[in-house]
């Protein structure tokens, strides 16, 4: 007797291949796939007709800021409800984990939560706290660079010392030895932007024993771009560790256009080293209030604002003539602030997203009282506008983009994949009715065409309600990432 079975579905494989077929589903774990027409041989509890209707492995978001969310908020709701099983936490050198706050956490820390929210001075203490929680998806965990910097120097404007690299070096490894994915830095924050080149190929260097990852938000995405991918492939090479570009784009106007130098320079450094990256489906950016960013060139709306709240939900510009002062002066008033910069160009979001080396990830801030739409609507939109309206590339390989090739990027071997012995993490959707419904002015909404999503083989949400289960638990690494990272059905793809 099955748990479960899946029958007549379209079979979207993780690999970018597809098939009419059934799934079934014993303790947790897919145990058989067969094609249309074919035979199982026992019943099962649950029996589903999947006629008309898409079935992919869970969605795996390999760039969230959901690290305390998943403890605090542990129906995940606006992942769950897009189909995402999966979520890659401490993105951009900030995690929640370890971390030993000194006071309030420094900028972008405090995107994760407030000071009493990191309540993780060890790795082990979020894995566990995490499995103590059993959020509704799974949650596998990078080690943020800037969370050891401040938890080891006294002032994050200046490079560490030959000390205080040591003692974070022995944290990170730490942390690997419990199960972290890698590495990552948020470079162009000003809490990291003083570390040099040299720290951070010290501290990467400890990824080569563990095989883990180096993932990186660059230097800067505005003018210099080039020059910053190369310091990451540096660090990669340097480290013997793939790399992970996080949300590359082109930023400001003055970069618009650039995807097509940019992407063949990606290819050129991943023909000699392992080198991906990951790109959300939006021509716009969120984060914390920069102030070199403020900008007339495009449109840049306030999500929040400590000292004047009233003001979420207004552009800068319309706020600084309300005000009667520049745009600087007023983003120098909003802060602590959050943003939205529409500062991409769709050209290159579609250039960027369509290359096989590129994964997706939602970047999503679940803090955010005005969220970017990419929280819950990321997934949907590239299955929907991206591939099925803009025809940017077929079903299946938007599937491979955040399922198998995602999988493979971080080590996680039974995961993203409809094949006999993984884990049973899939999603049940309409092809023809999927679609983001969350937007900019109204962000909070459950996508379209999601008809189910099963986490470790548990009905966890259906038809825009969740079940109330919660089924997900704490992924660790599970293998040297660099033995998966081209793995021969992505090489297949990219070359």
């Amino acid at each position: 007797m099955y748990d479960l079975i899946i029958h007549n579905a379209r079979i979207l494989d993780g690999d970018g291949g597809e098939f009419a077929g059934s799934v079934a589903v014993r303790d947790g774990r897919i145990v058989a796939v067969v094609p249309q027409g074919g035979e199982f041989d026992a019943g099962a509890r649950e029996d589903i007709d999947a006629a008309g209707l898409a079935l992919a492995p869970g969605f795996i978001d390999v760039h969230t800021h959901d690290d305390t969310n998943v403890i605090r908020q542990p129906q995940m709701l606006p992942k769950l409800s897009q189909g995402v099983t999966t979520v890659v936490v401490g993105n951009c050198g900030i995690s929640a984990s370890p971390v030993r706050l000194k006071g309030d956490p420094p900028d972008p820390m405090n995107l994760l939560g407030d000071a009493e929210h990191f309540a993780y001075p060890h790795f082990i203490d979020y894995r566990n706290a995490v499995d103590a929680a059993q959020p509704a998806v799974n949650v596998a965990a990078l080690v943020g660079h800037t969370a050891l910097r401040q938890n080891h120097m006294d002032q994050l404007d200046r490079e560490a010392t030959g000390a205080e690299i040591a003692a974070m070096r022995a944290e990170l490894d730490d942390a690997l030895a419990n199960g972290a994915l890698g590495l990552s830095t948020g470079l162009a924050y000003a809490s990291a932007f003083s570390s040099s080149t040299d720290e951070v190929k010290q501290l990467a260097e400890v990824l080569d024993a563990h095989g883990g990852v180096y993932t990186t938000h660059l230097r800067t995405e505005f003018d210099g771009i080039i020059g910053a991918l190369d310091e990451a492939f540096e660090i990669g090479r340097h480290a013997r560790s793939p790399v992970v570009v996080s949300h590359l784009k082109c930023a400001g106007a003055g970069n618009w256009g650039r995807s097509r130098e940019i992407i063949p320079h990606l290819e050129k450094a991943a023909k000699g080293h392992p080198v991906g990256c990951d790109c959300y489906p939006y021509s716009a950016s969120s984060s914390t209030l920069d102030l070199k960013q403020v900008t007339d060139d495009f449109d840049i709306l306030i999500t929040w604002s400590t000292p004047h709240p009233e003001e979420a939900g207004r552009t800068l510009a319309d706020i600084a003539a309300g005000w009667g002062v520049s745009l600087l002066d007023a983003a120098r008033r909003l802060q602590p602030a959050g943003a939205v910069y529409h500062g991409m160009q769709e050209s290159d979001v579609q250039h960027i997203l369509s290359n096989p080396l590129t994964m997706v990830g939602s970047d999503g801030l679940p803090n955010d009282p005005l969220p970017h739409p990419r929280l819950w609507g990321a997934f949907p939109r590239v299955l929907g506008h991206y591939s099925r309206d803009v025809g940017l590339f077929p079903l299946a390989e938007a599937v491979r983009k955040m399922t198998g090739l995602s999988a493979d990027r971080f080590g996680l071997t039974d995961r993203g994949r409809i094949r006999v012995g993984a884990c049973a993490d899939l999603v049940l959707f309409d092809p023809a009715r999927i679609r983001d419904v969350a937007s900019f002015s109204e962000p909070q909404q459950a996508a379209d065409g999601i008809h189910g999503v099963w986490v470790n083989g548990v009905l966890s949400y259906r038809e825009k309600t969740p079940t109330g289960v919660r089924a997900g638990r704490f992924l660790p690494r599970q293998t040297n990432v660099r033995t998966t990272f081209n793995s021969p059905s992505n090489s297949q793809q990219e070359h």
